[in-house]
């Protein structure tokens, strides 16, 4: 009998590795190499990674034009790290927190050449792990090191690309103030990453276009009634416009995919001038990290097949279909424009293509 752990088991124990501030080893048919995520290292720890010398700090390509350096390997961009770099000056280059008051963080040094497939693997972990995604990286030449965790990207089993098989695990009726009685659907992801879930509301019919909402979790929004977003009303008014009948996602892909409290990271930076948009891309993120894939995974779970999707988002349309679901109509839903986040929405149209 054999309990080894299948390649979605090995990436949720390296998520939960990397944040309490162990490293893991990844390796391909190139290499291998610890990696680490610097926001979390303590000095010894530190030391002892990069006593060897050797060692690379693997930036995205936002946060490397952000700190001016250059980006050799189109998204990633690594760093040499000097035997006089302390981790205090790599945390202050992976965090955007300090970049007004002190925004030269160079000289860089970056490396060129070779194969930077171990640099994007730690981008990718990270950014799963709800981390900065900025990476330390020490290669691994002839040296075992026990009892870490390893992920073996040549494993046909390993998906770093997101995309998770999602199955039931339980439903129940639950009776709501905004839309009546519904039905409560839990939805579980092989890779160990969050639960997602599905309101089912009023009586649907499959054989038609289901209207859908995909919302993805809000904290401040849905629950402390943030005025900086319009999540909360979006939530309220799609609840009470499909009581007559439909499906509402509720996806845990807080802060646009980046956790929250990289999402807190963002809005401090917000504090400091810059837009949503804007922040995203100090901090390392793309404009938006979610996956709506997962979305389409759920409904085909629950045998919805076309929908009328409730969305100001074209991006969730374009995933949606690309899935294999087929969106017969987007309906558009106007809620929680306020004088405090007149400019957010306005950035989400101008940037990101929302149709407001």
């Amino acid at each position: 009998m054999s309990f080894a752990p299948t390649p979605d088991e090995r990436l949720s124990r390296a998520r939960s590795d990397l944040r309490m501030g162990l490293p893991v080893i990844l390796r391909d048919g190139t290499g291998a190499a610890l990696v680490a995520a610097p926001e979390v290292l303590d000095d010894a720890r530190f030391a002892a990674l990069v006593a060897g010398g050797g060692a690379v700090l693997v930036l995205t390509g936002r946060r490397a034009e952000t700190l001016k350096a250059p980006v050799y390997d189109g998204d990633v961009t690594r760093i040499a790290v000097p035997a006089d770099m302390g981790l205090a000056r790599v945390q202050a280059i992976i965090d955007p927190a300090d970049d007004l008051r002190a925004p030269l963080k160079g000289p860089f040094r970056p490396v060129r050449g070779g194969d930077a497939g171990l640099a994007r693997a730690a981008i990718a972990i990270l950014k799963s792990a709800r981390l900065l995604p900025g990476a330390l990286i020490v290669p691994l030449i002839g040296q075992m090191v026990n009892d870490l965790t390893v992920i073996d990207l040549s494993d046909p089993g390993m998906n770093l690309g997101g995309d998770p098989a999602v199955h039931p695990v339980v439903s129940a009726r639950l009776p709501l103030a905004l839309a009546g009685t519904g039905r409560l659907h839990i939805f579980r992801p092989d890779d160990g990453g969050d639960e997602h879930y599905a309101i089912e509301l009023g009586r649907i019919d499959r054989s038609a276009p289901v209207l859908t909402r995909l919302h993805s979790a809000c904290f401040t929004g849905d629950v402390l009634g943030s005025l900086k977003c319009d999540c909360g009303p979006q939530l309220h008014g799609a609840l009470a416009q499909m009581a007559a009948g439909g499906v509402l996602l509720y996806l845990n892909q807080e802060g646009r995919g980046i956790g929250l409290a990289n999402k807190m990271r963002a809005y401090s930076l917000q504090d400091q001038g810059f837009d949503t948009v804007e922040a995203n891309h100090r901090l390392g993120f793309e404009d938006d990290e979610r996956d709506f894939r997962i979305g389409a995974r759920i409904l085909t779970a629950m045998g919805v097949g076309t929908v009328r999707l409730l969305t100001n988002n074209p991006r969730k349309v374009a995933m949606l279909e690309a899935c294999g679901v087929t969106v017969a109509e987007r309906v558009a839903l106007k809620a929680g424009e306020n004088p405090l986040n007149a400019g957010y929405l306005a950035t989400k149209a101008a940037k990101s293509g929302h149709l407001l």
